[in-house]
């Protein structure tokens, strides 16, 4: 019979920080555990000594970067963040490891102690622009050769700097500065059927609810508006309070009443046609 064991759990956080802080020192600048993680910011110029304590420290042990992210704080003097994801397979334990940089200090590469952090550290070097001091080939891995700017930097334009289309007469690629086919629009999500506050297509021939501009929202709100198509079915209304009928041709005046079926010439046998001079039928 097979027994199923339950899925692993992840250790508790419980002295945690307490050994990071034992075996890092003054390298360790702030810690916190919010939401179920640990956070360790820690000083920039000894990220890599910190690193390994942190890997072959008895009770710590994490021996696995899983993913380097980058964030950015424009307000912040040093506006960039480097967050390291650590696992600890031993432990079953993850913690996330910060570094604060701008756009001209270097972080120290770790890629001596994970060379997969060759391909993580140039992803945030094309995302962001930070610079990683040791990184053996750190050049951009996502944008194209000759990307101008970061893309994930908060000052970004969001339509960038440049396109690039197949020209045919050129027969390649070409980049071009940006041309949009037309402005960014503002999307209102008012409902019209709970009183938006604008005037809808049809509704400018209202009298006096007509907008300032094409487009322009309208202080005048929906019920308040006079639909040209109602104020027209309200004036095709006919006011008659009793119909008139038709019972016979005399009152509708169009010919004689009963034409060509007059008494004087009705036969008594209707089954008989009378003749002009008689016959033997009658």
């Amino acid at each position: 019979m097979t027994q199923r064991h339950p899925a692993p759990k992840f250790a508790a956080n419980d002295g945690v920080i307490e050994a990071a802080s034992a075996a890092l020192g003054g390298m360790l600048l702030a810690s916190e555990d919010a939401v179920g993680e640990v956070n360790l910011t820690l000083d920039r110029e000894r990220l890599v000594e910190a690193m390994e304590l942190l890997r072959t420290t008895p009770g710590l042990e994490y021996q696995m970067l899983m993913e380097i992210a980058g964030v950015d704080y424009p307000s912040r003097p040093e506006r960039f963040e480097v967050v390291y994801m650590l696992l600890s397979v031993t432990r079953n334990h993850r913690i996330k490891v910060r570094v604060q940089t701008d756009e001209v200090k270097p972080v120290p590469s770790v890629t001596g102690i994970w060379p997969v952090a060759g391909w993580l550290e140039r992803e945030v070097y094309d995302m962001y622009g930070v610079l990683f001091d040791g990184n053996p080939d750190l050049r951009r891995i996502l944008t194209d050769y000759g990307f101008v700017g970061h893309p994930q930097r908060k000052d970004f334009p969001l339509s960038g700097y440049v396109e690039l289309r197949y020209s045919e007469e050129a027969k390649r690629v070409v980049y071009e500065p940006v041309q949009l086919a037309q402005d960014f629009r503002n999307f209102d999500f008012m409902s019209p059927w709970e009183g938006a506050e604008y005037i809808l297509p049809g509704d400018e021939k209202a009298e006096g609810k007509v907008p300032e501009a094409k487009g322009a929202p309208s202080p005048v709100k929906a019920d308040e508006i006079k639909k040209a198509d109602a104020a027209a079915d309200k004036k095709g209304e006919a006011k008659v309070e009793e119909p008139k009928t038709t019972d016979n041709t005399a009152q509708s005046g169009a010919g004689q009443p009963h034409p060509g079926n007059k008494s004087e010439e009705k036969p008594d046998d209707p089954d008989v046609m009378p003749t002009k001079k008689g016959g033997q039928n009658e």
